[in-house]
């Protein structure tokens, strides 16, 4: 291996001038100064990565997203899921998304029930806040008619175990709150899609609930009299 040159700095730099030295080479692990125009090598990777998902995503526009930052990328190639009108393949393309929360969106939908904002749709799917904001960017909440008023700050009824006073505070009338009471003591409801399913309920009704009610796992049986023991 060549040794080191003996020469000082400032004989050095002079031989390196005029061409009658080669420069030394940097350690490889020494910071190479680059110019304000110029890139790390980390930087362009990802530059590189970027432009090779945009590309995916323009040849395949119904491509699922991977993660949060897909999402950001398909916001920022113009792509929005209307969510009052958004078709399964749509849905499915959210990274997330479970099977259930997608049956439940699709079954409110075809009862024309719609969503007025991220706050409706966190509360509808329980979603975390990490979750909602991983979708924010490519959901559109666009509102066909009359939008309902705003939800009521209250602690959620719970329809599964609530009384007949408390149905008709929520808008129903004496003769649907009796039909539900019926029907919840066949058994329980699931959700806001099989309630308005069961009951044939109106859509701007359920539109009004959510966020106000919830569904517990049914009514609380009879209270028996304690067991009198044998004298």
């Amino acid at each position: 291996m060549a040794r080191r040159h003996w020469l000082d700095p400032i004989a050095r730099q002079l031989l390196v001038a005029s061409g009658q030295l080669a420069p030394l080479r940097p350690p490889r692990s020494a910071p190479v100064a680059r110019g304000p125009g110029e890139q790390r090598g980390d930087d362009a990777d990802a530059v590189v990565e970027r432009e090779l998902v945009a590309l995916k995503l323009r040849q395949d526009p119904q491509r699922p997203l991977a993660d949060a930052a897909e999402v950001r990328l398909a916001a920022e190639l113009g792509w929005r899921l209307d969510v009052n009108r958004a078709s399964a393949a749509d849905w499915r393309r959210l990274p997330g998304l479970e099977p259930v929360q997608l049956d439940l969106l699709l079954r409110l939908q075809a009862g024309g029930v719609q969503l007025s904002g991220p706050d409706d749709l966190a509360q509808l799917l329980d979603l975390g806040p990490d979750q909602l904001q991983c979708w924010l960017p490519v959901l559109a909440f666009r509102w066909y008619g009359t939008p309902p008023p705003s939800a009521s700050q209250a602690a959620p009824l719970d329809l599964n175990r609530a009384g007949r006073e408390e149905l008709e505070s929520l808008g129903l009338s004496p003769e649907r709150s009796a039909r539900l009471l019926r029907e919840r003591a066949r058994r329980p409801f699931r959700d806001l899609a099989d309630l308005q399913d069961r009951l044939q309920l109106p859509a701007a009704l359920v539109e009004g609930w959510i966020g106000k009610v919830r569904f517990g796992n049914g009514p609380i049986g009879p209270v028996l009299p304690p067991r009198q023991r044998p004298a």
